[in-house]
């Protein structure tokens, strides 16, 4: 039996696998920190740029390439805030928040009206541009997204621009409709990573996050894989750093597959339960029947019929939603024969237990 003797680890730098960790490099992503960064550069001039969404699925580098972005900008002397808004939640929490990173003190104590804090922001900015990243836009209740925007877009105390971060569009519908008349915003997407691209991704990670030789081929192959039926990297990150625990914690000097097998075992309904924030109730209704039913070889005319059924859904809104469930990589679509003429089938990408369990624990 192999033993680690005393300080001794598999891991180089374990920092690297921390989803919130910053390379100096950001793969794969130059269209769109180049994009970003033209619609913020007006700032460094002190003129408030643009607003800006961006936009797409869970883990596909939207925080990563904002926080680049913004850290470039504050380099440049300009003013920025970034705010995880899943944890404020809160008008007060987040304007608490832009007070702190503007004027690196404590804020005031909850009951300070809006306006007054507003000043009091608008003070320690001295007429300088404010950059403010909302980060996960979409978790916010109604009442208070509707609030925050409102006091940022039409702010008269400071010039400021919006970079809201989003895992779809659905939260504009969600706006006054005043505020949604003069909230404009230029667009980013985020496509998912590719397999090469996720490969890349993660290699780096090994190569900087564990010493050299300790991570199996096959045993890389493998996370590669998982991760490619979803492009989510956080979750790649997870299974690295989970399976090099598992292989220390067996005295290995080796991470192998048994321990990336170990390190994945019921974290995929946690994974997909995540993801299914970027599906509205219809989507995940489609989703839903896909994977329960019974039939191997199942056509979009099937999945359609009980849709329209169940939820009166005309059919090309039915499509939009296959077609969105084959980008997030819930499912694949494939042609084939029936009968005489040919046909669209419904190929599952995973068990339907999973997927099934994991839209329970959404609910």
């Amino acid at each position: 039996m192999e033993i680690l003797w005393g300080d001794e680890t598999l891991f180089r730098n374990e920092e690297v696998f921390d989803p919130d960790f910053l390379p100096p490099d950001i793969l794969h992503r130059d269209v769109q920190i180049a994009d970003l960064a033209a619609c913020l550069r007006p700032a460094l001039k002190g003129v408030a740029p643009g607003h800006v969404l961006c936009v797409g699925p869970p883990s596909t580098g939207k925080t990563t390439v904002v926080r680049h972005v913004l850290e470039k900008l504050e380099e440049y002397g300009v003013t920025v805030a970034y705010l995880r808004c899943p944890v404020l939640r809160t008008t007060y929490n987040v304007f608490a928040k832009i007070f702190e990173e503007v004027s690196g003190k404590v804020p005031p104590q909850k009951g300070v009206p809006l306006f007054k804090l507003l000043d009091e922001i608008a003070e320690f900015l001295e007429q300088q541009v404010l950059v403010v990243a909302l980060d996960d836009v979409n978790f916010l209740p109604n009442n208070v997204l509707n609030e925050i925007l409102m006091a940022l877009v039409k702010s008269a105390e400071f010039k400021v621009g919006v970079v809201a971060v989003a895992t779809s569009k659905g939260f504009v519908a969600r706006l006054d409709p005043y505020l949604g008349s003069i909230f404009h915003f230029h667009e980013i997407p985020f496509p998912l990573y590719t397999r090469r691209e996720v490969e890349e991704i993660l290699r780096w990670r090994v190569e900087y996050g564990f010493y050299l030789g300790v991570m199996t081929d096959d045993a890389f192959e493998m996370v590669v894989d998982l991760v490619a039926r979803n492009g989510d990297i956080r979750y790649g990150l997870y299974l690295l750093r989970r399976a090099g625990i598992i292989a220390e914690r067996r005295a290995s000097r080796k991470i192998d597959v048994e321990d990336v097998i170990a390190a994945r075992e019921g974290e995929e309904a946690t994974l997909l339960t995540k993801n299914l924030s970027a599906l509205n109730s219809d989507e995940r209704e489609a989703l839903k029947i896909i994977y329960s039913l019974d039939e191997e070889n199942i056509t979009t005319g099937d999945v359609y019929a009980i849709m329209r059924a169940e939820v009166g859904l005309y059919y090309e809104r039915f499509y939009e939603i296959i077609g969105k469930l084959e980008r997030l990589r819930f499912i694949d679509l494939v042609f084939g024969r029936k009968g005489r003429g040919k046909t669209r089938y419904v190929v599952r990408r995973y068990e339907p237990k999973i997927i099934l369990e994991a839209i329970r624990n959404y609910g």
